[in-house]
């Protein structure tokens, strides 16, 4: 086994053999403009169906948001011919689940191989139609306003996202977070909204169907024939969102809260998912907050003693995101000294390249990270799927070579670029326990 170390490659051509291994998988697009990719792995006895559709809280009405989160839990509730869906997949031995992002929805279910055409008639059932009823959207109504209030209303820093996302995004759909914007917009919903939202982003020829596990091509692609190809193609509303305009001017708010700690939250728009500067971005925050050694942990938090967790990280969406950076201040430092010192320390990688040492030991990482991360079946299914709604999925591929070509020079341009004076947004997320602040 090759030995991945935190500073110097131990082999690096055998690491880069690695990571030259390509994800093997065959994709074809059915009549009705479903796109089915199939990854063989015989290494399992598993098999994951996994069914990604291309909407996301991007894709709501301003006046309507939290529907795409909604309608994820409104699908678990039972289709046209399918009542129990966990009862369904339990009984074939298997798992299902799912998630929303601003830029999509993905539902997985993950069972043995022999089983598949239980996942298959469940997911094209999903596809082909949820079983709409006013008790049922009113049961998941109060679901998802519960969770909306637990994790977001009454969670200490719950509503961060709320207002980081208002302060920096004017124009954007990403403006609000994928919970929506009030619970307002959940009670609200009518039946008649979330069939017309239903029937306007879920549809075959706007989902990617990836079957990865103990299956042959051949016969994942007959299946796929089989339980996708008469649900019929649907017009699908057009994506409106428009880009957010470059920001000419620093932003700044203050909340004071019920919280333990004061926090802070400074985030900079940088580029989309698919761009250089993104991976180039991965890097960076990595060099400064990801491990014992980083930058902020040992200046910060170890020397100076200024916090108690500090963190730098992406916020990930397909199109231009955020770089965020975050501190919880020490028992008795000054937050907004605490924030001026990360500052300081954030700027110095406009100011001096990044030494040869840490730009090696944070590709190390990310391309351990990388193998890690790829090498389920489940995790190439959901993995193929993202890239495929991104545009492509063989960019699943290049990810490793993208991080290797980076060099100390694109770093030290991309942190000028995007820690320019005017690009900042910053939150000060003050404890009402410590008065006068």
């Amino acid at each position: 086994m090759t030995k991945i170390t935190a500073g110097k490659l131990y082999d690096e051509e055998a690491i880069r053999s690695i990571f030259d291994c390509m994800i093997q998988f065959d994709k074809i697009k059915l009549a009705n403009g479903l796109t089915v990719i199939v990854h063989t792995d015989q290494s399992t006895p598993f098999v994951a169906v996994n069914v990604c559709y291309n909407v996301g809280s991007k894709h709501e009405d301003p006046d309507k948001t939290g529907f795409a989160h909604l309608f994820e839990h409104l699908t678990f509730g039972g289709s046209l011919h399918v009542t129990d869906f966990d009862m369904a997949v339990q009984r074939a031995g298997g798992a299902n689940n799912a998630f929303t992002s601003n830029d999509l929805t993905n539902y997985y279910i993950t069972l043995p191989a022999n089983n598949i055409e239980t996942a298959m008639w469940l997911e094209s059932d999903r596809m082909l139609g949820p079983k709409f009823s006013k008790k049922g959207l009113d049961v998941q109504k109060k679901v998802v306003i519960e969770e909306f209030r637990q994790r977001n209303l009454n969670k200490p820093y719950g509503d961060v996202w709320h207002i980081l996302r208002d302060l920096a995004y004017k124009v954007h759909p990403y403006r609000w977070p994928t919970i929506g914007l009030v619970p307002e917009h959940i009670e609200s919903a009518t039946l008649k909204d979330v069939k017309d939202f239903f029937f306007h982003h879920y549809a075959p020829n706007n989902a990617v169907l990836v079957i990865s596990g103990n299956i042959t091509t051949s016969e994942a692609f007959k299946l796929a024939e089989k339980w996708f190809a008469d649900i019929p193609y649907r017009e699908i509303d057009p994506y409106t969102g428009k880009p957010e305009p470059r920001q000419e001017s620093d932003r700044e708010i203050t909340v004071n809260r019920d919280v333990p700690i004061d926090t802070f939250y400074v985030a900079w728009h940088m580029g989309a998912r698919n761009e250089k500067e993104f991976y180039i971005l991965d890097l960076l925050s990595d060099i400064l907050s990801n491990g014992s050694s980083s930058r902020f942990e040992v200046r910060l938090v170890k020397e100076q003693k200024l916090f108690t967790e500090a963190d730098a990280y992406l916020s990930g969406e397909n199109e231009p995101g955020l770089f965020i950076a975050t501190g919880k201040a020490s028992h008795g430092v000054d937050i907004h000294l605490a924030r001026e010192k990360m500052l300081e320390e954030i700027m110095m990688t406009v100011e001096t390249p990044i030494t040869a040492y840490e730009l090696e030991k944070v590709k190390n990482r990310v391309e351990a990270d990388l193998l890690l991360n790829e090498i389920g079946y489940l995790e190439k299914a959901i993995q193929l799927a993202s890239f495929e709604i991104m545009g492509d999925a063989s960019e699943i591929n290049r990810q490793g070579e993208k991080y290797r070509d980076i060099t100390a020079a694109d770093l030290l341009a991309t942190a000028g670029k995007l820690f320019r004076k005017g690009n900042r947004n910053t939150l000060n997320y003050l404890s009402l326990q410590n008065p006068g602040k």
